[in-house]
């Protein structure tokens, strides 16, 4: 077995995965405490922070170097939106890199669709763009994630890929998971540009739906992470009858099926990350697979982590909280997570059938 093999079941990271996800935890500790998330939670975004996200490459990375970017590979990607979701980090990256890989393989990074002089600030985040990342969306007015704060938004309509500009951003949709949402009108933009057109557009468009779930499912990783982190935190320094509460079964067994969560949800992005990267149509269900069991998973344990510190967890002020309502609100940032579901079926159908008629 050679070691691209290998890599199929082995989901272990690199000595260069460990050092990138080091670096962005170290950056995102020193430059996003809770005080930062919610200062910026009536807008749903952080100006200062992103900047200086971008400086440090989390923008660049993510494009090839073809087009001026780092070529980070998807498990990269993977660690970095954990660390977002680890810190409840107020910036739209995951939008923003998967409309730029989307720019990018549509052949629309250095010509008129990213208007050609702006591709620059694409590629640095200087320019924001976003996706609009619901699975069934083909026309009309939608909810978009970074639909308040987004200088291009791309979208779907009919068989086109078409990218949408305002004069003015839409204002921002008050919501459970505190990010810069509104609602996006195509027929009121200021600038409407057809990038492609056609089945390989959708294909590519697709594969941008995709990644967004798959970051989307590795941020709730990360929230749910650090959820159980303060939980067990609290655990530990709070007794009952001269023990800490961290020692009961109805404190610790909760505690342990969270960290199972973790781990799984983990090592499941890990897979269909190094799957979307090496080998696309062998297994096209596992990002959104990702997606549905995190978003199903970690507002029930983020609940939980909320429910040990009792009264304490409850309160606006605890930093459970937070990450309460964007476990809960994160996942219908991009419509019913069930379409998703949906979807893995349609897939795995698929196969089957094919199979069987190959059998």
């Amino acid at each position: 077995m050679d070691r691209f093999e290998l890599r199929r079941l082995d989901y272990s990271l690199t000595d260069d995965h460990q050092a990138l996800q080091t670096a962005y935890r170290q950056f995102f500790s020193t430059h996003c405490d809770i005080e930062t998330v919610r200062a910026a939670e009536e807008s749903g975004f952080d100006k200062n922070l992103w900047e200086r996200l971008c400086a440090m490459g989390a923008t660049t990375m993510a494009l090839p170097e073809s087009v001026g970017g780092d070529g980070a590979t998807l498990v990269d990607l993977v660690l970095v939106a954990e660390e977002i979701g680890r810190a409840l980090a107020p910036v739209p990256w995951i939008d923003h890199v998967c409309a730029a890989r989307l720019l990018e393989r549509i052949g629309a990074m250095g010509s008129g669709g990213a208007h050609g002089a702006d591709a620059g600030d694409v590629i640095t985040g200087a320019r924001l763009v976003a996706v609009d990342p619901h699975l069934d969306a083909v026309g009309g007015r939608r909810l978009l994630p970074a639909g308040a704060i987004a200088d291009q938004i791309i979208i779907r309509d009919g068989d086109e890929l078409v990218q949408l500009m305002f004069d003015t951003r839409p204002p921002t949709v008050d919501n459970i998971g505190r990010l810069p949402m509104a609602w996006v009108d195509p027929a009121a933009a200021d600038g409407r540009t057809v990038l492609a057109r056609g089945a390989e557009a959708l294909a590519h468009y697709q594969r941008a739906l995709d990644e967004w779930r798959l970051l989307t499912a590795a941020a709730l990783v990360g929230l749910v992470d650090q959820a159980m982190t303060i939980a067990v935190e609290f655990a530990k320094t709070r007794y009952t009858l001269g023990v800490p509460i961290g020692t009961l079964q109805a404190i610790s067994h909760p505690l342990a099926n969270i960290a199972i969560t973790v781990q799984g949800g983990r090592n499941l992005a890990y897979r269909a990350a190094w799957f979307m990267d090496n080998e696309p149509d062998e297994r096209p269900e596992l990002a959104a697979s990702s997606f549905v069991f995190m978003a199903e998973e970690a507002a029930k344990a983020a609940t939980m982590a909320v429910h040990i510190q009792g009264g304490l967890g409850v309160s606006e002020e605890a930093a459970a909280t937070a990450y309460l309502v964007r476990a809960r609100g994160w996942p219908l940032a991009g419509g019913d997570p069930g379409a998703s579901a949906c979807r893995i079926g349609e897939i795995i159908a698929a196969r089957e059938t094919a199979h069987r008629q190959a059998d």
